[in-house]
Formats: C-alpha cells, sequence, structure tokens
C-alpha cells in the first residue's frame, strides 16, 4: 500500500514540475510517508524527524511533510513538530501538490486528514482518488513493468491489535471498470504483472446495475487485458473467503497459483482474543481447500508472538500449526501494542520484551526449516522467473564467473530466484535452471 501511495505522490509531483532528489541535502521538499502498523516503523519516523530538524537549522527553507497512516493517526501532534510542514492522511494524498506548493509559497503549516476516519468518504473524494490512481499508477519507483492496483481502501475487520481501521477508514471497494481501465492503461505502457491490493483483499464486493462484483470477476477481468501476463492478489483474511478465487486462480492462466493468507497464531484462545473470528480448524480446512483445487499452489502466512496472554502452551500451538501448514514462508512479528486499538485498552502487554524475541527467532527456525527441505524438490527443475533486476546481495552465490551481474527475480509462486544474466533482463521473463537452495532464495543459471 506504502509503495503504491508513495510512487502515486512522486508521480504527481514530477507531473506538477518537480524532479526526484537523490539525498535529502539536495532536497527543497521532503515527504516521509508512514505506517503505523508496528511502534518501530513510527519510532523511526520520529528519528527521520529529528534529522530533519538539524538540517532546517540551517536550511529553514526546506519544506518536511510526514504523509500516511501516522499523519491521519497524530495529526496536529506531528504538525507541532518543529521540523513538519505539512501533515497529509492516505485519503488526501491527491491533495499533496497543492500542499507542498502552499507551503513553498505562504511558508505556513498545513494540515489535511480525514475529521472522522470511520465515516465513509464522499462519492466527490472517492471520484477524486480513482482519478488520482488511475492518472498517476505506473511501474516508476517500482519493479520494471510491474505496477501496484488497489482495488479496495480500509478495512473492517478490527482485528484487536490492528491500528489499520482507525488509519486507513472503512472498506471501500473500487468500481470495477476503474480498476480494468488503470489495468488496461499499465499494460499499454508495458506493465507485464499486476499485484491487485486491499487489506482483506477476498471481501471485494461491487453491487453493479446488472450484478454484484466480486474478486473472482475482478480476475476474470484482468486475465482479458492484452499484454498482461502475471496477476497476484495480496493480502486475503481467512474468514468467509469466496471458493470462486481459487477457482479462478485454477481456470485463468494469467492468475499466478500464490496465496499469502495470514493466520496470526495457532492457538484458538489467541485468535479470539485478537478477534480474528475463526478457528486453527477452519483455518486449516481452508489450506487443504486450496490445494485441493488449485495444484501447485504456494501459501505463505503472517503470525503474531507474544500477544498479550500468549502462554507456552498457546506458542507450541502456534508452531504446530506452523508445521501442519506447510507454508512457502512466513512473516513474523513480535506483538507491539498500537493506539485506539481494543487490545491496547483492554489487554496487558503480558508478555516480556525477551520471550517474544525468543520466540520470534524459534518459529522462524521451524519455517526455515521447512522451507530448505521444501525447496529441495526445486532442484534441477527449469523454473520461468520474472526477472526484477541487479541483486542487492550480489555474493549470494558466486558459483558462475561470467562477469555478468546477478540478477533477482520471483517465480509464479513467488519464490525469489537468484542468477547471473544481462541487466537488460530487468521486467522481463527467464528460463532458470535451479542448481541450488536455501530455505529463502533459488540459486540457478539462465
Amino acid at each position: 500500500m506504502n509503495k503504491l501511495d508513495s510512487a502515486l505522490v512522486t508521480s504527481a509531483l514530477k507531473d506538477t514540475g518537480f524532479a526526484l532528489a537523490e539525498t535529502v541535502k539536495e532536497a527543497d521538499i521532503v515527504l516521509i510517508n508512514t505506517c503505523s502498523v508496528r511502534l518501530h516503523a513510527e519510532q523511526r519516523v520520529l528519528s527521520h524527524l529529528g534529522h530533519l530538524k538539524h538540517i532546517k537549522e540551517t536550511r529553514p527553507e526546506l519544506i518536511v511533510g510526514v504523509i500516511g497512516c501516522m499523519a491521519q493517526r497524530l495529526g496536529t501532534e506531528l504538525l507541532d513538530h518543529e521540523a513538519v510542514d505539512i501533515v497529509c492522511g492516505p485519503a488526501q494524498i491527491p491533495q499533496i501538490p497543492d500542499l507542498v506548493n502552499r507551503a513553498l509559497k505562504d511558508k505556513t503549516k498545513l494540515l489535511s486528514v480525514a475529521d472522522n476516519i470511520r465515516r465513509k468518504c464522499s462519492d466527490r473524494q472517492s471520484d477524486a482518488l480513482d482519478a488520482f490512481e488511475t492518472a498517476y499508477d505506473s511501474d516508476e519507483n517500482q519493479i520494471p513493468h510491474q505496477a501496484f492496483v488497489r482495488v479496495m481502501r480500509g478495512c473492517n475487520n478490527f482485528c484487536s491489535y490492528c491500528v489499520v481501521p482507525y488509519v486507513r477508514g472503512p472498506e471501500i471497494s473500487r468500481p470495477p471498470h476503474t480498476i480494468i481501465e488503470q489495468i488496461k492503461k499499465l499494460a499499454d505502457r508495458g506493465v507485464k504483472q499486476i499485484t491487485l491490493l486491499g487489506q482483506t483483499i477476498n471481501s471485494y464486493n461491487w453491487p453493479g446495475p446488472d450484478k454484484t462484483y466480486r474478486l473472482a470477476d475482478i480476475l476474470q477481468m484482468a486475465n482479458d487485458v492484452e499484454g498482461i501476463k502475471w496477476i497476484r492478489f495480496i493480502t486475503s483474511y481467512p474468514l468467509g473467503f469466496d471458493e470462486s478465487i481459487l477457482h479462478a486462480m485454477f481456470d485463468l492462466p494469467k492468475v499466478c497459483p500464490y496465496l499469502h493468507i495470514p493466520a496470526q497464531s495457532g492457538s484458538d484462545k489467541i485468535l479470539k482474543a485478537m478477534n480474528r473470528r475463526y478457528t486453527v480448524s477452519q483455518y486449516l480446512n481452508l489450506l487443504a481447500k486450496a490445494r485441493g483445487i488449485v495444484d501447485g499452489i504456494a501459501i505463505a502466512g503472517d503470525f503474531i508472538v507474544g500477544f498479550p496472554g500468549e502462554t507456552e502452551a498457546d506458542f507450541a500451538a502456534t508452531v504446530d500449526l506452523v508445521k501442519k501448514a506447510d507454508y512457502k514462508n512466513c512473516f513474523v512479528f513480535k506483538y507491539s501494542p498500537r493506539p485506539s486499538t481494543r487490545a491496547d485498552d483492554k489487554l496487558a502487554d503480558s508478555v516480556p520484551a525477551e520471550v517474544k524475541k525468543q520466540r520470534n527467532i524459534e518459529l522462524l527456525e521451524v519455517q526455515n526449516r521447512i522451507s530448505g527441505e521444501y525447496n529441495k524438490r526445486f532442484l534441477g527443475q527449469t523454473l520461468e522467473v520474472l526477472a526484477e533486476g541487479p541483486s542487492k546481495k550480489p555474493n549470494l552465490d558466486s558459483a558462475e564467473p561470467t562477469g555478468r551481474p546477478q540478477l533477482i527475480g520471483r517465480t509464479a509462486t513467488d519464490y525469489i530466484v537468484v542468477f547471473n544474466g544481462p541487466v537488460s533482463l530487468a521486467g522481463e521473463f527467464a528460463k532458470v535452471k535451479i542448481t541450488k537452495v536455501s530455505p529463502l532464495t533459488l540459486f540457478g543459471k539462465l
């Protein structure tokens, strides 16, 4: 979500006449796009603002803006910071070019956030957001020939630990024709892979005059767009998962057989405290159904360790779920209390930090062992890979001293593949034979 918002804002500012600076020292305007999901993310923002405050002591003309979820959450509190000139929430990002120009001209502090984030935005505001996304979405500042397309905004689930409903607002699905128009425009610009975005994307729902459109319908319509080769979607929520999505994944050749579906805990007691509204048994049944319908599907999960009241037995149940789920990979986070959430209001942060850290390490080790064994099946196979560009860690595998740089790419099932090849392959598809594997990465030869 934030990568998309950053790309949209960058494109809009360029269209207004600005140029992207390489460093803060060269910039006239610095915008920090923020996330509020974890405390650490907000602490990093405050650290950046402390640094910018020192820069502004010698360059008082520098304009600093804070945008995104933290801006919506803190509002005037952020605007009072000595370094900050602009505070703009995620629903107001179409206003950013105007806010920046006004701040430059008038040298005044500006605030634009939703007064009531849980109130559904007006048709005028929705139209402005849709127009902004359609006008400025591109693969610029992202991976070549890949782009994100938002199909819905906000969330209505109110998981007890999660701040998203309080900073992104209620669930709103975008009109199907607007989504497909955006995808067609991206395809005309050479984009080959799109990733459809939604906080709980499988709950997409648009009541049209002819029928109610669900995510499976959007996948079908996107599959028909010429030029698009791969379609992904994230993130799915386990409760009420529509089986038609899995059938679309099986039937439609462009829809990648990959499902990111967070579990968050393997303990029914903790799932109830998290207000996730499903049981471990229901979750595992969904994974079994997905594998039964889509042969070779890769599944990834998310977990939070150290949630209030999580005992050793609860954590052991989470380890057990990870073993049964047979994930391609999973993401593990230590519980972080977030203001305004029910967990923060009602539950004491009872698990010590050291215990959270140890559980995080242990769960990742369990998953790494599973992934390491699972990935061995790829040895000797030739996989289709969409190359992203030069690897950030080119020393990962030096088995092919060809002089060509190391590239990184991904398979349709979202496996990371590292191989040597020309930089010109970035954004293109390639066949790679796998010669070596690790828990997180496949290595191969072009």
